[in-house]
């Protein structure tokens, strides 16, 4: 055979395969043919190419049929140059499923690392009860969330990463580790964003953006200071008013000049309000319809705000999810903070 250099190994195939075909021809047996499947299979593992078993077939007809028709002879001889064709492409086929298979265990691995690098149990603090979901729409997740609680006061940010796959994973990372950083020494919410906005601009591609919201809550004045660069809005529910109102502060995505400045903003907050952050995965969810409605969501979660905060957002994430048939085409996160 071709790919093997010992002419003894290769006579001692081939009448193997004579003595299979041979029994075959004569009595047209299931064992037989098991017989044949079982050759094959050690020729597999063998890597030997099926263009090689082809021409080891051919040899052993002209030997048992040394009579046989020019055409049928011309016929083995066409299959044969097809095997040939067949057999590279399947090789490379092989090998290109044998490097995706790689890739895609490696990406396993970095998304595994990811999850407990960057999301945790959401934390506990005095008077605020808290539930926070994240789910990537692929391996990778393109959102980041954190919460940071100083022993007076609790942090909280939300990012979304203009990109996907792997380069946005990296980005979010890279902004996981900055936020550790800038957050143990700058409290005001604008100030952050502005620093944030430095390391951004001048390590993240050109081509990658990221939007954030990024809030400190004081429970001795029981007020939200926040600050957004270009973040989807959130919403602010008010339960003496019972209503929802959009939680908007304009601000530009980070990353795109080194020189922009943010406002921050501030809302009381009373017993019974609600402090709810989103990235776009919520907000652009599809449905055979379009997209749904931001008022959408707001009914949504005013079905399930008499829940504790936890199993809030899960139950709004199954609904969002079961709209979308259970297949998210972007990554989501929410978050829920109720005053209590």
């Amino acid at each position: 055979m071709k790919n093997n250099s010992n002419p003894g190994s290769n006579n001692r195939t081939k009448e193997r395969y004579k003595t299979i075909l041979t029994t075959y021809l004569k009595e047209k047996s299931e064992t037989a043919l098991y017989r044949g499947q079982q050759f094959s299979r050690k020729l597999i593992e063998q890597q030997i190419p099926p263009e090689d078993l082809v021409s080891q077939h051919v040899q052993v007809m002209q030997e048992l049929f040394p009579d046989m028709s020019e055409k049928l002879k011309d016929s083995f001889d066409f299959l044969l140059e097809v095997m040939v064709g067949y057999g590279f492409a399947y090789r490379e086929h092989q090998s290109l499923k044998s490097r995706q298979r790689q890739l895609e265990s490696e990406i396993e691995v970095a998304a595994t690392m990811q999850q407990n690098l960057i999301l945790g149990d959401p934390p506990t603090f005095d008077g605020l009860d808290i539930g926070v979901i994240s789910v990537p729409a692929k391996k990778m997740n393109g959102d980041y969330y954190n919460f940071m609680n100083d022993g007076a006061n609790l942090s909280m940010a939300i990012a979304d990463i203009i990109g996907k796959g792997i380069p946005a994973a990296m980005s979010m990372s890279m902004i996981k580790y900055a936020m550790d950083s800038l957050s143990q020494h700058c409290i005001k919410p604008n100030l952050l964003l502005e620093n944030l906005n430095r390391v951004v601009e001048q390590n993240v591609n050109p081509s990658m953006f990221i939007t954030m919201f990024y809030g400190v809550y004081d429970p001795t004045k029981h007020k939200l200071f926040y600050s957004s660069a270009g973040h989807e809005p959130g919403f602010f529910y008010s339960k003496k008013e019972d209503k929802f109102h959009d939680l908007f502060a304009k601000g530009l995505v980070l990353g795109v000049s080194k020189t922009v400045s943010y406002k921050e903003f501030e809302k009381k907050v009373e017993p019974g309000d609600m402090i709810i952050l989103l990235s776009d995965g919520v907000t652009e969810c599809r449905t055979e319809k379009g997209f749904i409605e931001r008022q959408e969501i707001i009914e949504l979660i005013r079905e399930n705000m008499h829940l504790p905060a936890q199993q809030m957002v899960d139950r709004v994430f199954y609904e969002l999810e079961k709209l979308q048939e259970f297949e998210l085409r972007d990554d989501f996160t929410l978050i829920v903070l109720k005053r209590v």
